[in-house]
């Protein structure tokens, strides 16, 4: 589900709560951040194993959960998550590597204004 990222990604500390700081922290960002701020805390999101680099895979689950969330509004979408994330994977990984590092990440978002609105979404 996607609020499981977004809460996984707001608890900075995995405690499984999220404290005061970390709300605020959470409300700074989202409200009034910088778009670096925001795709830095995107790519947070993105990479649930916290390795560093998002991989297909996990590109693929958040897309699927952001599919859930919008219900019978994906039933316009023509993508599937698969093919979506492949497309987004092929626009960003610079240097083939399946492996997105923030840097590829950010740059990829910035340079592609589709991207950055798809991408950043709810940040």
């Amino acid at each position: 589900m996607f609020c499981d990222h977004v809460f996984r990604t707001f608890d900075q500390d995995h405690s499984g709560s999220i404290d005061f700081q970390e709300f605020l922290l959470a409300i700074n960002v989202t409200s009034s951040g910088t778009p670096d701020q925001k795709l830095k805390w995107a790519f947070r999101m993105y990479d649930i194993d916290n390795s560093g680099s998002i991989e297909l895979g996990e590109m693929v689950k958040i897309i699927q959960a952001i599919y859930a969330m919008l219900g019978a509004e994906v039933s316009q979408l023509q993508d599937t998550p698969e093919a979506r994330a492949k497309r987004i994977f092929q626009k960003m990984d610079d240097n083939g590597d399946g492996h997105l590092t923030q840097e590829e990440f950010i740059n990829g978002c910035l340079n592609d204004e589709d991207l950055y609105r798809i991408l950043a979404a709810g940040s």
